[in-house]
């Protein structure tokens, strides 16, 4: 089954954003966890939790994709803000467990002149501090770009935040390509050699889902600018074997394309008629 789906508003619930999915032929759906600006989070409504997981299962949908926060950063100089992406991550696991099977995604974040070692202190520091090992959410981290002091923007500083993580069974890889082919890896030419450094370094059975976006710049450029699928430097016949590649072809894919909910119809169905199988 090809699992793909689109990031979509959470203001109307989880429903909404179900029955809004299937009926852009998507079996899945990326939300943000609470406003991604800033830190604000609405109650939580247990009824739309239960017609959701209704609605799920009847429609066989794959699992969804929270997003955590743009303003979080695990690995922030000022402790204040570290803080901050502590408790709001807690808080998010927290409430994901009335939607078992969840993923939760982050961007590691960025070490803001601090360096890459203390980055990653710092975020295992975060981890280690919210990871239990009874939940049932994944959390993965995310692929970045390398713009400016991001934090994750090579296998290797993934591979070390997991490794320095008591619960790491817990923690999952979301890999971007839009990021990924920012940061300098050929996924054009080469996504066979890129995937088994993956598996090398990381192992590829870290690799929980995949943000299918297109890219603005050229490859190394650390530009972090995502594009729609076939418009951009990454190009439809990449993105075509990516999605059919054995490695990935089983794994949940998810939009964060410059669309509107017709926009993204529109790539659904294109990529449904270039999936294999």
């Amino acid at each position: 089954m090809f699992k793909i789906g689109c990031h979509l508003s959470s203001s109307k619930g989880y429903l909404e954003m179900g029955k809004t999915a299937l009926k852009i032929n998507a079996n899945t759906f990326q939300f943000f966890s609470r406003n991604p600006r800033g830190g604000a989070i609405k109650a939580l409504d247990k009824e739309d939790v239960e017609a959701f997981k209704k609605f799920a299962a009847e429609n066989n949908f794959a699992p969804i994709l929270a997003h955590a926060p743009y303003t979080y950063n695990a690995c922030s100089a000022n402790p204040k803000l570290r803080a901050f992406a502590r408790a709001s991550m807690s808080e998010d696991l927290a409430r994901f467990e009335y939607l078992p099977g969840t993923m939760y995604n982050f961007h590691p974040g960025s070490h803001v002149g601090q360096g890459t070692e203390t980055g990653i202190k710092y975020i295992t520091e975060t981890l280690n501090a919210i990871l239990k090992p009874e939940q049932s959410t994944t959390v993965l981290l995310e692929t970045m770009a390398g713009k400016g002091s991001e934090v994750g923007r090579t296998f290797e500083e993934l591979k070390q935040i997991i490794d320095n993580t008591e619960q790491n069974q817990l923690l999952g890889v979301c890999l971007d390509t839009c990021h990924i082919f920012d940061g300098g890896y050929d996924i054009i030419n080469g996504l066979d050699g890129v995937l088994e450094r993956f598996d090398n370094i990381i192992g590829i059975k870290r690799l929980r889902a995949v943000h299918l976006n297109d890219s603005k710049n050229e490859m190394g450029s650390h530009k972090d600018r995502h594009e729609k699928i076939g418009e951009g430097h990454i190009g439809i016949e990449a993105i075509t074997r990516i999605i059919n590649h054995p490695s990935l072809r089983e794994l949940p894919f998810y939009l964060e394309t410059p669309n509107d909910t017709d926009g993204y119809a529109k790539e659904i169905s294109m990529l449904r008629g270039l999936y294999e199988g």
